[in-house]
């Protein structure tokens, strides 16, 4: 096997897993198309946000974001944050791999 390869595929990976299981997380935590679910960590953010700013969620704040990107998908920019994020942390999996396979031998 190139050396390396782990590495790269630890990128693939990463990228396209982040991108794809960003709306599952979104949609898990309670920001939903139809709005934040009860009783969810959603509703409990949403909560403390209005408590912290005196009864009102301010407009880009985190639970405004968050819940926009539950309504709405994730936009071209939060797409390409979401997958730089993921290809970084899979460059440093398969980069343990690849280190970790160097000292065996």
């Amino acid at each position: 096997m190139p050396p390396y390869l782990s590495t790269v595929i630890g990128i693939t990976a990463g990228a396209a897993g982040t991108v794809l299981l960003a709306p599952v997380a979104l949609s898990m935590a309670g920001f939903t198309a139809a709005g934040i679910a009860a009783g969810s960590t959603a509703a409990g953010m949403m909560s403390t946000a209005a408590i912290a700013n005196g009864g009102g969620v301010a407009a880009g704040s985190l639970v405004a974001i968050l819940q926009s990107a539950g309504a709405a998908g994730l936009s071209a920019t939060a797409t390409a944050g979401v997958a730089s994020v993921g290809a970084a942390t899979g460059a440093l999996v398969g980069g343990a791999v690849d280190w970790l396979k160097k000292m065996r031998k």
